[in-house]
This record gives structure tokens, sequence and C-alpha cells, in this order.
């Protein structure tokens, strides 16, 4: 942005005081004028000046601010990027980061990881990025991710994230919808994929590759100028030491970015299916920072491993976090995991559901292939395990319950001394199965802190085997829309079952859902959070983001639960406030993988077959989707006969297999070109009518409880 005029120049340089006119001694006092972010002074001068605009990250790039902007920055974090200067300052020539999975391996001190940051900040002005454009970022998690992550964040600009592994056009649907004016992406081959449609149909200023050779190319179209990784650090490097030998630093207006400005725009499914841009600011992901130590408490030095993309609001926060503690990350994916958990022993592991179900698994799997004595003897022994863990949260407080009046003292008194006493004869046992069976286990997983589970519900049998065995994972509960965590458990009170409390500063509330009244604690209901994390909305969808946010603040997460009750005494005396969730009352599914799923594509195209009733899928929380199936009885009799015999009179009464064969055949001819396919199928006999509750006036099917009535036989099915 520049300021010029013709004759006396016009500068704008924003400060603190009232505005003033100066012109050849004649200074006129004029009226205070306001910008959306500051006052500002107007000189006009007898010479033509011209100054750029420059929105920066205050206290990252201090070392390069003119005196007067230096000072008053005051090292306040105002942007994201500042937290690399404290970070540098405490922990400098502490490993930030390992990436040895990538050409060439990478490892970086905080030092020198500021270093590449400030380089590429610098790079990305030279090449044209401008405060406020939006630039897309479709790449996954690696060292030079975050680099470009922090780089476009630290201009004022704001960066629009994606995987690699999207389609096509959902790439370029978040392009467009985005409005982004340029391109960041993972490998040539990944670019190559997307080359031509972008090509044709999206406006390009420019590419930056983050790996690879930007030879292996197919050309971009449209002249874009394609820039590789280390051009951008060169072209900044080239600046920052030419501003260092002469004056052109003072060539510039400054201006601070405002922590209400948008720091990156996340693309997630909502009810609908089509994509929402949740807008997060810099102080929406500031409060991530300064409140996730509460839930981990990482010290310098200590290993993370990172193998969830980066673009995910989960482990993008949790990075951000961990980084301003001085600990030590190394990035990895499915395929390395098992032997980096074993060589590199993190102390902390942050991931969904599905990878500690994987580890759950695997050991189930090693200790069924042991001999017969070994497999009974580890069997039995962490049988022990659970039972003694089952006391010890007894009487410790620690078990969930829905009753709003606490237990008779003298009850209670029972109770604690009845499981102090069961556990106190188990310990023996329990400390055995610790020596020969847990501390084995234990040194396979790698896990020595640890494991921080998001991104879904952790199954109450894996919970209960971790904790038997002596591996602590803290279960978390979030949204894009907030940032994404709004609770977690903590080591200290970690109520399985339970998403644990709430972070500093945020509130949540259980409320009907059909008449928005409050619900007292222990009454299940909507859950709906108010406070800092939560976005400033949805990218050019006012209506969308007033459907899910009210006037006074409070975010509907669509989530069912309850808050649990507040005791003095009884087996749930430590539990007091902690958040439980009971499924979900709007319609996106999420998988234990993270993946969210909008069933009612799947529902429609499965109703096109006429064996086919009713139908609700079903998933939540589980590896795969499956279905709930009313089935057209006269319709599967009918097609039955043409294929057997039509004149055979024993196909009048099918039996639930065939029927079951039959429907699962039509499910999976009618929904094959589905974004996701169904699994295990339960074929039930009662419609969903309005009368048995399981339809709305409006003839809408109540997800919800539809669920909780055959909640016995999805159990079932999915085991």
């Amino acid at each position: 942005m520049a300021s010029t005029s013709l004759g006396p120049s016009i500068l704008v340089s924003y400060c603190s005081s009232a505005s003033q006119f100066h012109d050849s001694g004649l200074r006129l006092m004029l009226n205070r004028c306001r910008t959306s972010r500051r006052r500002f002074r107007v000189h006009c001068e007898s010479t033509i000046q011209e100054k750029e605009l420059r929105r920066c990250s205050p206290s990252l790039e201090r070392s390069s601010l003119p005196r007067e902007a230096a000072l008053r920055s005051n090292g306040e974090w105002k942007a994201v990027p500042d937290i690399w200067r404290l970070s540098v300052e405490k922990y400098g020539d502490k490993v930030a980061v390992v990436d040895p999975y990538h050409d060439p391996p990478s490892t970086f001190t905080y030092k020198q990881l500021e270093q590449e940051i400030l380089d590429f900040v610098e790079g990305l002005r030279v090449v044209g990025m401008k405060a406020d454009e939006k630039i897309a970022l479709f790449a996954d998690n690696s060292c030079r991710w975050l680099v470009a992550d922090q780089g476009i964040m630290a201009t004022g600009a704001v960066n629009v994230v994606r995987g690699s592994r999207s389609s096509v056009e959902e790439l370029l649907q978040i392009y467009s919808h985005s409005e982004s004016v340029a391109l960041v992406v993972d490998n040539p081959e990944f670019f190559n994929r997307i080359a031509e449609t972008f090509s044709y149909k999206a406006s390009i200023k420019f590419v930056i590759l983050l790996w690879g050779d930007k030879s292996s190319f197919v050309t971009p179209g449209r002249n874009t100028p394609v820039y590789s990784y280390n051009e951008i650090k060169n072209f900044g490097q080239e600046r920052l030491a030419k501003f260092a030998r002469s004056n052109d630093a003072g060539k510039y207006e400054y201006e601070f970015i405002d922590p209400d400005d948008i720091a990156t725009i996340m693309y997630t499914s909502g009810t609908t299916g089509n994509p929402k841009g949740v807008m997060l600011t810099h102080q929406n992901l500031l409060h991530q920072i300064r409140n996730l130590s509460d839930f981990v408490p990482a010290k310098a030095g200590e290993r993370f491993l990172s193998m969830l993309p980066s673009w995910h609001a989960y482990e993008r926060a949790c990075e951000y976090f961990i980084f301003t503690c001085g600990v030590e990350q190394k990035y990895t994916s499915i395929r390395f995991l098992k032997d980096d958990l074993k060589q590199y022993q993190p102390h902390y592991l942050i991931s969904v559901p599905l990878v500690y179900e994987t580890l759950y698994s695997g050991i189930q799997k090693q200790i069924s292939t042991s001999s017969p004595v070994r497999k009974f003897l580890a069997l039995t022994l962490i049988k022990v395990s659970l039972a003694y863990t089952e006391m010890r949260r007894v009487y410790e407080g620690l078990c969930l319950t829905k009753n709003q009046k606490p237990p008779m003292y003298i009850v209670s008194l029972m109770d604690w001394l009845w499981a102090r006493v069961v556990a106190f004869a188990l310990w023996p046992l329990h400390m055995l199965a610790e020596k020969l069976v847990h501390k084995k286990i234990r040194s396979s997983i790698g896990i020595t802190k640890a494991g921080i589970s998001g991104g879904g519900s952790l199954p109450m049998h894996v919970d209960k085997f971790f904790e038997a065995i002596g591996v602590n994972v803290q279960n978390g509960y979030g949204l894009t829309e907030t940032s994404p965590v709004v609770s977690a458990r903590r080591i200290s009170c970690n109520v399985l079952g339970s998403v644990g409390h709430p972070i500093k500063d945020t509130e949540f509330k259980i409320v009907d859902p059909e008449t928005g009244t409050v619900l007292p604690r222990g009454s299940k209901g909507i859950v709906k959070v108010r406070g800092p994390p939560v976005m400033k909305g949805y990218y050019k969808n006012p209506l969308a983001t007033k459907q899910v946010i009210d006037e006074d603040g409070w975010l509907n997460t669509g989530d069912m639960g309850w808050i649990a009750p507040q005791h003095s005494t009884g087996r749930s005396r430590s539990c007091g406030g902690v958040i439980v969730l009971e499924g979900r009352a709007k319609d996106t599914i999420v998988l234990s993988t993270g993946e969210n799923v909008e069933p009612l594509e799947i529902e429609e195209a499965a109703m096109r077959s006429n064996l086919i009733q009713q139908i609700v899928v079903i998933g939540q929380d589980q590896r795969r989707l499956g279905a709930i199936i009313i089935p057209n009885k006269e319709a599967a009799e009918g097609s039955a006969k043409q294929k057997i015999s039509p004149i055979d009179p024993e196909v009048n009464e099918l039996s639930k297999e065939t029927i079951t064969s039959m429907v699962y055949e039509e499910l999976r001819k009618w929904t094959s070109e589905c974004s996701f396919q169904v699994g295990p199928v339960l074929i039930v006999d009662e419609p969903f009518t309005i009368d048995n509750g399981l339809m709305t006036p409006t003839m809408k099917i109540r997800r919800d409880k539809v669920v909780d009535q055959y909640k016995d036989e999805i159990n079932r099915l999915y085991k």
C-alpha cells in the first residue's frame, strides 16, 4: 500500500496523537480521524515521498523494526508468530523440530527455526504477498509447512489450509471460495495433479513449492511464476541484508497485526455437507497457546511425536503451544509411527482415537499369539489390574454419575471402605502385573508421559485398558469452530468417559433441544460453548454464522451431552463440572479417524433402492460407517421369487440373513459413487414413526433417538 500526492505529498503515519497538518510553518489542528485500527497523523511536505505500509508481527520482527516501532511493540503477543521471539530467548540452542522423512532431512534449533521463518516472511513480501490477502497452503505436515504457515501469518496475510490428499474439486472450491490469490504446495507430484484444473479455473499470482525440484512441474499456464522454498528464503535473506546495510527499512510505515485479525481460514463440513470456511483470529489461537498448559504440563527438552496433519485444527493448536514450552517435535506418519514410538520414546503423542485403538489391537494380537502359558498369565494379570484401577477410581471419587443428589454419608463411607479393602487385596497382583506385563507393553508403545486424544470419543474399553497398564490417555473435546480445544482431561483429574473440564475463560451450558431452556447438571441436551476460542464466523456466510452463534455469543456445537453434578461425598465427588458427550444432535458423523461424514448423501442414494424403506447411517466414533435399515419386505420377497423360483412357495417368508444379504447388495450398488461406503448393517423390523418417537412431526427421522434405542445392537454390530 503506497501513499502519494501531486505537488505537496501526503504521508500517512499511524500514531496515538490527534491529527495535525504542517505546511511551511503553518500548523492547523484537524479533527480526530480514526481508522478501524488506530488514529493517524497527516503531514504535508514540500518534497514527494512515498512509504509502503507493512503489516507485521511485532515481537517476531522486532530486530528489523525502526527504533520507534520496536519500542511500541513492548514484546506483547499480538499475533501467533510473536511466540517465537520468547521461545528463542529461552530455548535458542535446543532442538525444536526433527523432520527425518523428507529430502533433505531437517533438524532446526529454536534459533534456526525463527530465522527460517523471518527469511520466509521477507521472501513472501518480495514476491508480492500483501496484508489481508489469502494464500492457499495445500500441503502435509513437515517443518517447511510450519515455516510457511508462520511466514504467511507474519505478513498479515491469511492462510487457507488443506492437505494434499483432498480431491481436486474440493481444493478448487476452497481456493475459489476463499478468494486466495496464490498457492503454496507440498511437492511437484501434488501440483501436477491439480495443475490443469487450477490453470483454467483459478487466478494464481504465484506458486511456491515446499519440497522437491520445480523442474518437475507441469507448466502452470498463464505465465504463473513458480518459486522453490529455498528461492523464497534467499529473496528474504537478501532483503534483510539490504536493510542491515542501508536505511531502506525506513521507507516503510509499520502497522502491527491486530489480535482480532483473521489468521487462518479452515474449511470444515457443515450439516448440509457444504464446506464452510471457519475464520480463526490470532486471538483465538493465542488463547489456546496460553492455556493448554493446564492440561499438558510440557517441559523444555521433552519429546513430542507429530503424526496428524498440521492443517488439522487440533494438531495445529497443540503444535503452537508446545513450541512455547521448549520441546522437541519429530514429524512422523502412520507408516513410521510404530517404529518411531519405540525408538523415539516420546513423552507425549497427540492423536485421534483410532491410533489408540490400533495400539490396543496390536497389543491384544501380540498377547493372543503368545504361548498358552504366557497368554493366560498376561490376560489374567491385566484383568486383575482392570479390577484394581476400577476400585481405585471408586475411592478417589472419579466415577461418573448423572444423579444430582449425592449419596448419604454412611453409604459413601461404606463404599469407600469396600473399594479400599478390595484394592489393597489386589495391589500385590497388580504390582506383579506391572513388573511382568505392563512395563513391557509400555516399552513397546513408547509413550512415557501421556497420550492426548481428540477428534472423537475414545472407546471405554480402550480407555480402561491404558489406565490399567499405566499409560495416561487424556481425552479432549473441541471443534474447528472453537480453535479447537474447549475442554480436556487433566492428569490430576482424568475422569474416564468424560472430556474433562473446560479450558480457562470458557463456559459450557446444556440446553433442551426442543425448547432451548438451560438444563440442570446431569441432564442430557445440546452442548453450547462461549468464550475466547469461539471463531469469528464462517467466511462469506453470515447466515450460517448466525445459525450457530447466538446474540450472546453461545456456539451451538451440535453435540449431545451433560455436565457432571457437583458432589461433596461419594464415588463421584471429584467429577463435578466435567463434560460428558453422548452423540451428536446434528447429522455430521465423526469417525474415529477424525474424518467428517455427511450421512444425507449416502441415505439419499440408498433410498433409490426399492428394497430399502428407511435408513439411518451410523458410525460416530467408529472406524467405519454402518447403517440401521428398515427393509421393504414385500419388494424383497418379490425380488427373491424372481431370482429363485416364481412358483416356489417357500420364499414367501425370507430369513433375516437372506434379507440382510439382499439389502447389503443393494446398498453397495446404489452408494458405490459416494465418498464413503457403508460397512455393517443392522436390519430392524419396526419402522421409524411419529408415534414411536423416532420421527419429528415434520417427518424427519430423529437420529439421536434411533441410535439411543438400538445402542446395544449397534455395539454388537461393531464388535
